[in-house]
């Protein structure tokens, strides 16, 4: 071949559209020869840059053409493989590069068979391990590298045993490639540049070749453009190199005069690459074709300047205005995130309403999903090319929820997780899936059942009055479900090599959801993540325990991506910043630019101290920050842009980013667009009105919708709430329980009163039944070990003191007559019924008992008419409403569980006495009851509306969201 002494290294500024500036100087030099188009080679990063070009020339083939050969290098980070065109039939053949997942597997196993971990654990070590592996053969560094390196001085312990381990597993890892005939993906690219690079130095191409948009510096990769930017018809088209940089500016990005490197400027990538290639940057010529799609030039000279090194950036205060004149670019700053996609959808929206493409740029993919959402509003289909993570989408969440409930064996949060999700039964039986689904959930509602299915099953089996019908429903429902996840139960029971998960687990979601699961762009991704996985599971860790399961799909399927297929709508585009990577737009919009999202927070390195990384030349952890920069420089370019941040993200305040504060600081002031978008965005769904608030409610039905039965407990309700009562007694409306709740107080309750029963009925109060009864009154119970251990010895303590009281009565003629005693008596024209917790009969007449696990009503809400519960229980017992019970009540006691003020537990607080702010024992149930007539003859016989909140001190907040409080309370007359 014919030397050619200058090299051919040319740049496409920011300013410019980089993929229709390449292509119309491509064909104004080789354009009219359409043979000469047709032998060409373009070498790309990457197959996304191979579309972008690919879709520039078809923009400028008015009457077709013959396109030359787009060929991508291959980008190891991104799983691209080296175009076959540098691959020829006549050379010896390379061996095949290993699958990244299978090559993760067999890290995996490596790790554990060194350290004893977890297989969740050791697949996030062996990913990582992987990206450590692939970055030292992109740098060409070897195992010999890695054991010689001199580590720095005070480097902790840990880095010293991570490095060592890292080594012993990379030195059996050529041993593991060799048994199966593979290579590294990093490795094979490398040498297929390398034969590249050997071959056309020989012999040059018959047709041009010109590398385009690759900003890597890894050496394979310089020393090829190294050969091509010397090739007759050779030329090398960077993306973004900043001409406009004073020297002193550049030097300093290498990292001169005893400065270490400067890795996070966005012109250091190219920096690099120029001087593994031996191109000065005088050297490089600016291409001089353009396209109707550029900015002004000046653009380019203001980008420069407001990306300068930091210690340059002194200059800007003498800078002359067309020096950082950013005209056509706007800055939105909104509240939220939400705020910020509607902005931008709206702005999308008016972009299109004029000529040109718009294109929203951004790494923060939850704000482009949502942004896509909104375009959906207007018809608009653009969906999200960088793709969602498999774990996000129907089919990737549908396995994380089995294999959940699998290991958490059924419990009723991920076990109707699971059972609710959309693609289970979506088929024409849906439907009545989803009542059983309905059933199971109202009858789960509280503390957790036993575990697993038949754990279920059992809790189904009990009668429950309230929740019968549901039970049945139930019941009947779950007989058909049960042996769909019987096999899932099994196979997760004990540890097992990894197929047998993934074999139970697939099974189980063809069960639950059969074809739906593999259908649509998800589904196909998700059916080729568990083909890979199945074909290479042996080669993962030997056993892994069901536990590790969930967590070790999570980081799988966080880690693949699925991607929309092509279309929507020809002039709106959502893309990340590799998808945006050498494309354009008459309008870009940038957003999410905050810290932590634009540029986004260094991923650590588990396995390499950043010392060490320096010691063997691999990229710093900061790098990425100066890729994102350059991202941004190049983004900036469009004619029109429009930059846009929130000011807080889900939880807190957010940071703008460095970038922003950039260019706000250089320019003095970004300006606002000339529609305002963020405010259109508040106003869209918003009312030029006064907002509709609801007012307190007071409804009156008829009489003979008013109860004329009522509970004693419900007559407080009554009195203090009477739309809360309305809403429970006449509406049936009844506050649902948490599924699988923490046993709370009305749990702890129930149980005590129900032991208390048993020591009434079965032991007749014998002394000490009633302390072993509760030794043993959590047994079977679903309850955390913390909670038992703390519940366990006050359960205990609290029974030591009933028996006491109890003894202590009896020593004074006291004695008990009834435990748990339902009756009813009439009063006032309805009919009063409760439940006694215990009735004592003693010399001066009968003792009312109620036990409170919880803090007693106080003689105040007693006085006053809010707590009737013992004056109406002893009204019933006087009128002879309990079987067996006659005579005239006189006490009245509340028993309370409590540690009260001195040592102990229990104490016995009764409303009634002498004493000032209590009622006369006598009189107790005569003012209790002529209390009650007049709430009777208000709201059950009379006609009086039901008021919320007429006490708002003694009222509950069961019915708070019912009665719409919030937009009433505090504005009401």
């Amino acid at each position: 071949m014919s030397d050619r002494r200058d090299p051919a290294v040319y740049t496409i500024p920011p300013h410019r559209a980089f993929a229709d500036a390449l292509v119309a100087g491509i064909l104004a030099q080789h354009g009219k020869d359409p043979m000469a188009l047709a032998r060409g080679i373009i070498l790309l990063p990457n197959n996304r840059a191979v579309q972008a070009i690919s879709d520039a020339f078809v923009r400028k083939a008015d009457a077709g053409l013959l396109m030359p050969r787009l060929v991508p290098i291959g980008d190891p980070e991104l799983d691209d493989r080296t175009g076959p065109a540098l691959d020829p039939l006549e050379e010896a053949p390379l061996p095949p590069a290993i699958e990244p997942l299978r090559r993760q597997l067999i890290f995996a196993r490596l790790l554990g068979e060194a350290v004893r971990m977890d297989a969740a654990e050791a697949m996030r070590l062996a990913a990582e391990l992987g990206r450590v592996l692939d970055q030292l053969l992109v740098e060409e560094r070897t195992l010999h590298d890695l054991k010689t390196i001199d580590l720095p001085e005070g480097l902790s312990d840990h880095w010293d045993q991570a490095l060592h381990l890292l080594t012993q597993i990379l030195s059996r890892w050529p041993a593991e490639l060799e048994k199966r005939g593979a290579i590294d993906l990093a490795d094979r690219r490398n040498r297929l540049l390398h034969r590249v690079a050997d071959r056309w130095a020989r012999e040059a191409p018959p047709g041009f070749v010109i590398a385009a948009g690759i900003s890597t510096g890894a050496p394979a990769v310089a020393r090829l453009l190294k050969t091509i930017a010397r090739l007759p018809t050779g030329q090398v088209v960077l993306a973004g190199l900043d001409t406009h940089m004073p020297d002193a500016e550049w030097a300093a990005i290498g990292g001169e005069e005893g400065q270490p490197p400067m890795e996070t400027h966005p012109q250091f990538h190219l920096r690099q690459m120029l001087d593994r290639m031996g191109v000065a940057r005088a050297e490089v010529r600016v291409w001089r074709h353009g396209s109707d799609h550029d900015a002004a030039a000046d653009r380019s000279r203001a980008i420069s300047n407001a990306l300068a090194p930091a210690r340059f950036t002194d200059k800007w205060a003498s800078l002359a205005a067309s020096e950082k004149r950013l005209s056509g670019v706007y800055a939105m700053e909104v509240a939220t995130p939400a705020d910020e996609a509607q902005a931008i959808a709206l702005a999308m929206r008016e972009a299109i309403s004029r000529p040109g493409t718009v294109a929203l740029v951004t790494p923060d993919r939850a704000l482009a999903r949502r942004v896509s959402a909104h375009l959906a509003r207007w018809g608009i289909l653009a969906d999200d090319s960088a793709g969602r993570p498999l774990s996000t989408t129907p089919p990737g969440m549908l396995l994380l929820a089995l294999a959940t409930a699998a290991v958490e064996g059924f419990a009723p949060v991920p076990l109707l997780a699971l059972l609710k999700h959309p693609l289970v039964k979506s088929g024409p039986d849906r439907l009545a899936w989803l009542d059983g689904v309905r059933a199971l959930d109202l009858v789960l509602r509280g503390p957790r059942p036993s575990a697993r299915l038949d754990g279920i099953t059992r809790f189904l089996d009990r009668e429950d009055a309230r929740t019968a019908a549901q039970r049945k429903l139930a019941r009947d429902w779950w007989a058909d479900v049960q042996p769909l996840l019987a096999p899932l139960e099994a196979a997760f029971a004990s540890r097992a090599p990894l197929s047998d998960f993934l074999e139970a687990l697939r099974a189980g979601l063809e069960r639950l959801s059969g074809d739906a699961i593999w259908s649509g762009e998800a589904g196909r991704a998700l059916a080729d993540l568990f083909a890979k996985l199945q074909a290479d599971a042996d080669e993962g860790p030997a056993q892994v325990e069901p536990s590790s399961v969930p967590l070790l799909l999570r980081q799988l399927t966080d880690a693949a991506t699925s991607r929309p297929a092509r279309g929507g709508h020809p002039r709106v585009f959502i893309w990340g910043l590799l998808e945006a990577k050498l494309q354009s737009a008459d309008v870009m919009i940038l957003a999410g630019l905050n810290e932590g999202t634009w540029p986004a927070l260094s991923r650590p390195d588990p396995w390499l101290a950043p010392a060490v990384r320096r010691a063997l030349g691999l990229p710093s952890l900061e790098r990425r920050i100066g890729l994102s920069a350059h991202d941004l420089a190049g983004a900036l370019g469009a004619p029109q842009v429009l930059l846009s941040r929130a000011r807080r993200d889900v939880g807190a305040p957010a940071n703008a980013s460095r970038f922003w504060l950039r260019l706000e600081t250089m320019t003095g002031h970004l300006p606002e667009p000339p529609i305002r978008f963020d405010l259109l965005a508040r106003a869209l769904d918003a009312s030029d009105k006064p907002p509709l608030r609801a007012a307190r409610p007071d409804p009156a039905p008829p009489a003979e919708l008013r109860p004329r039965r009522i509970s004693v407990t419900d007559v407080d309700r009554l009195a203090a709430d009477p739309y809360a009562y309305y809403a429970k007694a006449i509406l049936r409306l009844s506050k649902l329980e948490d599924v699988d709740a923490e046993p709370g107080a009305a749990w702890k309750g129930t149980l005590i009163h129900d032991v208390l029963d048993q020591w009434a009925k079965q032991d007749d109060y014998a002394a000490g039944a009633l302390v072993q009864r509760m030794r043993h009154a959590l047994d079977g119970a679903a309850v955390h070990p913390v909670v038992r251990s703390l519940w366990l010895p006050r359960l205990v303590e609290a029974a030591q003191w009933v028996e006491g009281q109890v003894e202590d009565g009896r020593a004074k003629g006291r004695a008990p007559i009834a435990s748990e005693a339902s009756g009813e008596a009439a009063c006032a024209g309805v009919v009063l019924h409760g439940r006694a917790d215990r009735i004592d009969a003693g010399p001066d007449g009968l003792a009312i008992i109620d036990y409170k696990t919880g803090k007693p009503p106080s003689d105040t809400q007693v006085c006053e008419g809010f707590a009737f519960q013992l004056g109406l229980l002893g009204f019933i017992a006087e009128q002879g409403g309990f079987a067996g019970v006659k005579g005239r009540a006189t006490g009245f006691e509340y028993w309370s569980f409590q540690r009260g003020k001195q040592k102990g537990f229990g104490g016995v607080f009764s409303p009634a006495g002498t004493k000032k702010g209590k009622i006369p024992p006598d009189e107790f149930v005569d003012q209790i009851v002529e209390k009650f007539k007049h709430a009777a003859a208000a709201w059950l016989t009379g006609d009086a509306p039901f008021v919320a909140k007429l006490q708002p001190d003694y009222a509950y907040g069961d019915y708070d969201q019912l009665m719409r409080l919030e937009e009433w309370q505090g504005r009401d007359a």
